[in-house]
């Protein structure tokens, strides 16, 4: 795309963001439309569906993977260690210090990139740090970790290890995403009470 054009575009959808932040958090939006459209502009801000099934089958605690649908659509379904921080409630000041950190990396992800993208540039033009999409969304989980297959008679140790993770990915994604209304209640429940732990909430 025209850099003039993503310009454009890229003013257009601030413009709308902000439009609809609060007035204190459109006030302290600290980073100018040259400096985010800089910042977007560059594939840095993106982590693959593959990278974030990694870090999923790994647990790394130097990722926070947050998806931005409802609450209802992460009830469904959503991939496991995630949390749900609904685009409509980003600005609330209860999630600032999980979004606030500059040790985490916050990987948003939505059903595509759209959503995810706002919030990457909410939160980075707020001047949070560590900010990024996983591209393409569940759409592509779906499509290249969810639907994978091995076919042909020879593979490369990189394309092996590349299936082992999605394979692994996609059995955990199907068993957390199995469990009954109940349990998934309960497991999300504890996964709030951790989270606010490690914020330096109460019990």
């Amino acid at each position: 795309m025209d850099a003039r054009i993503k310009y454009s575009v890229l003013l257009v959808g601030i413009g709308i963001i902000l439009a609809f932040l609060p007035f204190n958090a459109a006030k302290s939006f600290r980073l100018k439309p040259t400096e985010l459209l800089s910042k977007s502009s560059s594939d840095d801000i993106y982590f693959s569906v593959d990278q974030v099934a990694r870090f999923m089958n790994n647990e790394d605690s130097t990722v926070q993977i947050i998806d931005v649908r409802s609450v209802d659509q992460f009830r469904e379904f959503n991939i496991p260690g995630s949390i749900n921080i609904p685009f409509s409630d980003l600005l609330d000041p209860l999630w600032q210090p999980t979004l606030n950190q500059k040790e985490v990396k916050n990987i948003f992800y939505g059903n595509a990139d759209q959503t995810a993208s706002y919030a990457w540039t909410i939160t980075t033009g707020l001047g949070y740090p560590n900010n990024f999409i996983m591209k393409g969304g569940l759409n592509e989980w779906f499509k290249t970790v969810m639907n994978s297959q091995f076919s042909g008679e020879k593979i490369t140790p990189a394309e092996n290890a590349r299936f082992e993770t999605r394979l692994n990915a996609r059995r955990t994604f199907t068993q957390i995403n199995s469990l009954p209304d109940s349990l998934k209640t309960q497991f999300f429940n504890a996964k709030r009470l951790i989270q606010s732990k490690l914020d330096g909430g109460c019990e």
